[in-house]
């Protein structure tokens, strides 16, 4: 009878051993799923390429003008397993600090871990501008440095559970060779 009971006793252990084994590894599953795949990033947003249309300027020192159509294609990155869902907004362009035009990025969304690219048009003049001296020196060099910003707001889904509102921004900045009608040079941050 003694032997029987030492036998269950060490069945019940051996039970009790896998049961905890068993508690120990999905806790670690789940710490890992909620640390990697649950964790919200923020999407991101960039220029991936400028095309340049009707643009017209005049160098002269007294009244220096540009005037023309940037076509942009905008990348929206989602780094995330769901889905972002994000509202209307709005592209612009300045130089020197002044806006000199912008465009309006529809609403949209992009699917988990994909990029969804929108193309805006921007009807970009400096009319407004003041300072006549500076812009006619940019355009006889012949190259014109301008910037570009836009703020996407959102909400990321994850399976359809969590929901979090996240804001992005992008700025850029390009310089367009005015004699062959194309961006040389665009960065983003």
């Amino acid at each position: 009878m003694l032997e029987s009971e030492k036998f269950k006793n060490m069945q019940n252990r051996k039970c009790y051993a896998y049961i905890i084994a068993g508690v120990v590894f999905q806790t670690i599953i789940i710490l890992v799923f909620a640390l990697t795949v649950m964790r919200i990033k923020t999407p991101s947003v960039r220029l991936r390429a400028v095309t340049v249309q009707n643009l017209h300027y005049n160098a002269s020192a007294t009244s220096p003008y540009f005037n023309m159509t940037l076509i942009a294609e905008i990348a929206v990155k989602n780094k995330n397993f769901g889905h972002f869902r994000f509202d209307n907004s709005t592209a612009s362009v300045t130089y020197g600090g002044t806006t000199v035009g912008d465009g309006e990025l529809l609403k949209g969304r992009t699917s988990a871990r994909k990029t969804k690219r929108v193309n805006v048009t921007m009807d970009v003049s400096s009319n407004g501008f003041s300072d006549s001296t500076e812009l006619s020196n940019e355009l006889n060099s012949g190259i014109l440095r301008l910037s570009s910003q836009a703020n996407l707001r959102g909400k990321v889904t994850l399976m359809k559970v969590m929901k979090k509102r996240k804001t992005t921004k992008m700025n850029c900045t390009m310089s367009v060779d005015l004699d062959s009608s194309i961006v040389q040079i665009l960065n983003c941050k």
